[in-house]
């Protein structure tokens, strides 16, 4: 079967037939033609359309991540403790391995990972130099990981859940 070139509409430009659509659903509603959606009909449509989003997986995180910056920036972002940031590297880890998505650590970086580990939960609480954590430092009594900056945590919970299941 021979393929057909797109021809009138079709072979428009996406704004072109926005437009065109656009001032054709505005001339059906002054005429009182237009569709009428019922509760049932808009609530399918918007599940239709938040899966068809949804499988975008970098723009959810960029959704994810505008979102998370603009919680803290307003003071109502979730502070996770300790146990909540270790259970959030083990799901992001199984997840990623289930994805084949693991990330897979050299000796170099896993060395790295533990020096700044084990620099971040060990020191004292009149330690006023600017560490990986940015300037937070401790002022919120945390120690180690869970007072780290959470893009920080984000960032060592995904490689340590990519390193936990290179081997599975």
């Amino acid at each position: 079967m021979a393929k057909r070139n797109k021809q009138g509409f079709a072979s428009m430009d996406e704004e072109q037939q926005r437009e065109i659509a656009s001032k054709g659903g505005r001339a059906a509603h002054q005429r009182g033609t237009a569709h009428e959606w019922d509760e049932e009909e808009a609530s399918e449509a918007g599940r239709k359309g938040g899966e068809a989003v949804s499988r975008d997986r970098e723009h959810m995180s960029e959704i994810g991540r505008k979102g998370g910056r603009a919680a803290h920036q307003r003071g109502t972002a979730h502070e996770w403790d300790e146990e909540e940031a270790s259970e959030a590297g083990r799901k992001g880890g199984r997840a990623a391995h289930q994805r084949g998505t693991a990330h897979e650590w050299d000796e170099e970086e896993a060395a790295e990972a533990g020096r700044k580990g084990g620099r971040a939960s060990h020191r004292n609480d009149d330690d006023e130099e600017e560490d990986d954590r940015g300037s937070r430092g401790r002022s919120n009594g945390r120690r180690g990981f869970a007072a780290m900056d959470p893009e920080k945590r984000r960032e060592i919970a995904r490689k340590g859940g990519r390193a936990s299941h290179r081997n599975d």
